[in-house]
């Protein structure tokens, strides 16, 4: 056993996909192997899925619909809830994995991503027996009804930064509304996905309910994207793969829910708290080492104000630890792959040579214990409208800093973006709160916070962050089908022919 591990057995985790409710090898062989990113050594291996086990998989999830489909949907709640029970049981055996798997530090997955997981699956359990429908008023004589009813196979693709959240994201409505799934979760971090395919076995989803197939994009992931027999694809990953799904998608005009890329601004105004702007702007960016689609990473400081706050933000982001995801006291912990580190770098290079300030950080860390893992020392950087790192999603723990002079700078500079995921802002300006709030070009607003989430709350953005919501009921309303029937119970309709 790794002796960094306390609760994880490597030895016992699971290694094939997981088809029709049993533990598979691929049908070429193939393997991947799993990396820890904060040394970049091996975890393990685990079967690599490509096309032709997605069909395995598909074929699977479209014979256990209609059972599933038609099952009370109370019972399909006390499923869901008797896995939010095992997890519970198994809670910091999932938070050390997926510290582990993923780079984030041991503190957050067990203040932040497990017990996030676990009110999304124990909110869409309350609400598989909730999704009803309505009562058309129509013409005397006749009934008419809408139900919503379950799309079919859904095909979900998840992404490596917050893999067991994204899980229950899409896993939980999905399931509540009567569907079944093929997930494909992403090559550098399925462990804590497949360990969570071995609870629902253990709680007794019918095989085929759900199929586990972790793949590379280009091959498992395309095949999803494109086969026949899915209805819907449900992807969170960057705007370039998202277009790419799009494409694949129009063979039998599946159904296409986006959560996509995203640049948000984090204004702070002259009249905020200042020491609570520093901090929540430091989580908006810092946390999860920067890797979120949602994170504010551009950072738009009122000129009055801006010198002041630079000196605390500064300063706070090189007090952040960086260290081993497993250790308790880790603040930060290493980008999720070597790949990715490598591509920040490139962005902190690009910025250099653009003539930006880095400010702090932009490089890796000294350290010697550190220097074999993926890591990035937090980076700020002054930025300027037209440059690459203001326009472009960078994904780590790299933020841009704009000054601005006025409420409708900030704005202009808010919203010049073709990203619209998420935003916010600070200030103790009620009106201007609201205000502001509503000219942002935005999927999600917080203001005097950043980053909230709440399995009630929809989840998603505009323009080039993609199209349909994550969470809430809004996103009930992607698994379903309105379908609407009619009665006659006491019309009567004349001939067509009249004779």
């Amino acid at each position: 056993m790794n002796p960094r591990l306390k609760t994880v057995d490597i030895d016992r985790l699971p290694r094939n996909l997981f088809i029709g409710g049993e533990w598979v090898e691929a049908l070429d062989g193939a393997r991947l192997s799993v990396r820890d990113p904060f040394d970049d050594s091996e975890i393990l291996t685990i079967a690599e899925a490509r096309a032709n086990d997605v069909d395995r998989a598909v074929a699977a999830a479209r014979a256990a619909f209609p059972a599933w489909a038609a099952m009370n949907p109370a019972d399909r709640a006390r499923l869901l809830q008797r896995l939010v029970e095992k997890m519970e049981s198994c809670f910091e055996e999932l938070a050390e994995l997926e510290a582990l798997d993923t780079g984030h530090p041991l503190r957050d997955t067990r203040m932040l991503d497990v017990p996030r997981t676990l009110l999304n699956f124990r909110y869409f359990a309350g609400m598989a027996d909730k999704i009803d429908g309505r009562q058309v008023p129509v013409e005397p004589g006749f009934l008419n009804v809408v139900k919503r009813v379950p799309v079919g196979v859904v095909g979900q693709i998840v992404p490596w930064n917050f893999p067991l959240m994204f899980c229950s994201w899409k896993l939980g409505p999905a399931l509540a509304a009567g569907n079944t799934v093929v997930m494909k979760p992403s090559e550098l971090t399925p462990l804590s996905t497949l360990r969570l395919a071995e609870m629902m076995q253990e709680v007794g989803f019918p095989p085929g309910v759900v199929n586990i197939v972790p793949g590379y994009g280009h091959t498992a992931g395309q095949r999803l994207a494109e086969h026949p027999d899915v209805n819907k694809i449900a992807f969170t990953g960057s705007t370039a793969t998202g277009r790419k799904i799009l494409q694949a998608s129009a063979g039998n005009l599946k159904r296409v829910a986006l959560e996509l890329g995203g640049k948000g601004p984090n204004i702070v105004f002259e009249d905020a708290v200042l020491p609570a702007a520093v901090g929540g702007s430091a989580f908006a960016i810092f946390h999860n080492q920067g890797q979120a689609c949602i994170a504010g990473s551009r950072l738009l400081l009122q000129e009055s104000i801006a010198d002041a706050f630079l000196d605390k933000f500064i300063a706070l982001a090189e007090s952040i630890k960086l260290g081993d995801p497993l250790a308790p006291d880790t603040e930060m912990g290493p980008l999720t792959s070597r790949l990715h580190q490598q591509r920040v770098l490139a962005y902190i290079e690009t910025a250099k040579r653009e003539g930006n300030r880095i400010l702090t950080g932009g490089g890796v860390p000294e350290s010697p214990e550190l220097s074999a893992g993926c890591f990035l020392r937090p980076t700020v950087v002054e930025a300027r409208p037209g440059d690459t790192v203001f326009r472009e999603e960078v994904f780590g723990p790299f933020v841009c800093v704009t000054r601005f002079k006025d409420e409708a700078e900030a704005i202009a500079l808010a919203n010049d973006t073709a990203y619209g995921l998420g935003s916010g802002l600070w200030t103790t300006n009620l009106a201007r709160a609201h205000r502001v709030g509503d000219a942002l070009r935005a999927g999600m607003v917080w203001i005097n916070c950043y980053k909230r989430v709440h399995p009630g709350s929809p989840f998603g953005g505009v323009g080039q962050s993609g199209a349909g919501r994550d969470l809430g009921v809004e996103c009930l309303s992607e698994y379903t089908e309105a379908k609407s029937i009619w009665v006659n119970y006491d019309a009567q309709i004349p001939p067509f022919y009249p004779r």
